[in-house]
């Protein structure tokens, strides 16, 4: 098997500036010490670097790729809001739509970000990949066409999937997000449509407050084919691997994609600044484990994961690690450091047990 890992230092260098965390600085909030947005470019470098630490990169095809070119892109922008965010980046940076800023050349980092899911996404369906996994940022699952939102600029993965669409003639695609923040965006985009079936797992009540219901299930040709799990604060493991079980899994066996593509965010886990869940490195083990299965079964190992979020800089890592360990099919582990830390954080038997009655109880509502 020859899985693709696709990353580029550009990425790592977009920036943003002027919030504390999430807040806007400004009256009483205070710049942090260390500044800016907690979508910093050391989860993601410290992934990368942990992966060359360990020898798992030498087991890869680590590669880069073009950019996002112009006609890609306006397959799901408009040319107005491109041309504004071009012009906007040009002239040294600065913030459209919610918690987006960036830096001069933020335009083309970011066409860079989706063109890194360009390439995974079309080396797969040609056949030059087995599978593979795009280190993008910034991230894209919030992005509308119109409007960015929660530090994604581009919708990265619908990029691709239009894409790849347009030049390969993709068929069915489905898009698992298990951010643990509602893939407002991806979800968006699809939404009146039958050919990509959209499925997010996240935290209730997270981000975005007003999207993510479980009654949200598309529109015209398109109802049935969006699936939102709004989870409860604190699910973790099992409640994780429950979802994939007895609602993930029967979707895709009903839909039978010809690519599945994961929104792979990390901050689900127990450590993550910006959501309250209990998952662990093996969480998305596990969890990337039995999405390769699926796909082995039902579009011959057609996989891709394109990175979203996780802002834990320790923690990220591990849990990277742990997914391109379970992708790839490596023996080699980077062994958690948190494992009995949070083994023991996880919900008591009763808790357990109410968790996995929400989600047969999703399950239930989704049928």
């Amino acid at each position: 098997m020859t899985t693709g890992f696709f990353w580029d230092e550009q990425c790592f260098w977009h920036a943003g500036g002027n919030y504390a965390a999430t807040l806007p600085i400004g009256g009483l909030v205070q710049p942090l010490a260390a500044g800016g947005l907690p979508e910093s470019p050391e989860t993601k470098r410290r992934l990368k670097n942990l992966m060359v630490v360990t020898g798992l990169t030498g087991e890869l095809a680590a590669q880069s790729a073009p950019v996002a070119d112009w006609k890609d892109l306006t397959r799901v922008h408009p040319e107005t809001y491109l041309s504004k965010f071009k012009t906007l980046s040009d002239a040294g940076g600065g913030e459209l739509g919610r918690r987006t800023p960036f830096a001069t050349g933020g335009f083309e980092i970011a066409s860079l970000s989706a063109g890194l899911a360009i390439g995974a996404v079309n080396a797969v369906l040609t056949g030059q990949l087995d599978n593979a996994y795009a280190l993008s940022r910034p991230p894209g699952h919030h992005c509308l066409p119109d409007f960015p939102n929660g530090f994604c600029l581009l919708a990265n993965i619908a990029v691709a999937i239009e894409t790849a669409k347009a030049r390969h003639g993709l068929g069915r695609v489905a898009v698992i997000d298990w951010d643990v923040h509602h893939g407002n965006g991806t979800e968006a985009i699809f939404y009146g449509r039958d050919d990509v079936l959209t499925m997010s797992l996240h935290q209730e009540g997270n981000y975005p407050l007003d999207t993510g219901a479980i009654t949200d299930r598309g529109r015209d040709k398109g109802l049935g084919y969006n699936i939102n799990v709004p989870l409860p604060a604190g699910a973790g493991h099992t409640a994780y691997l429950a979802c994939i079980d007895e609602i993930v899994l029967p979707a895709l066996e009903r839909f039978k994609p010809d690519m599945i593509i994961v929104a792979c965010g990390f901050d689900a886990s127990a450590i993550d600044p910006l959501a309250r869940m209990l998952a662990t490195a093996d969480t998305f083990r596990q969890m990337t484990l039995r999405l390769k299965a699926a796909a082995e079964s039902l579009c011959d190992g057609r996989l891709v994961m394109v990175h979203e979020g996780g802002y834990s800089e320790v923690y990220v890592p591990f849990c990277g690690h742990a997914t391109i360990e379970a992708l790839s099919g490596s023996s080699i582990v980077a062994t958690d450091p948190l494992e009995h830390t949070l083994n023991v954080r996880q919900p008591t038997a009763r808790f357990d047990a109410f968790l996995r009655e929400v989600v047969r109880d999703f399950a239930d509502q989704l049928r």
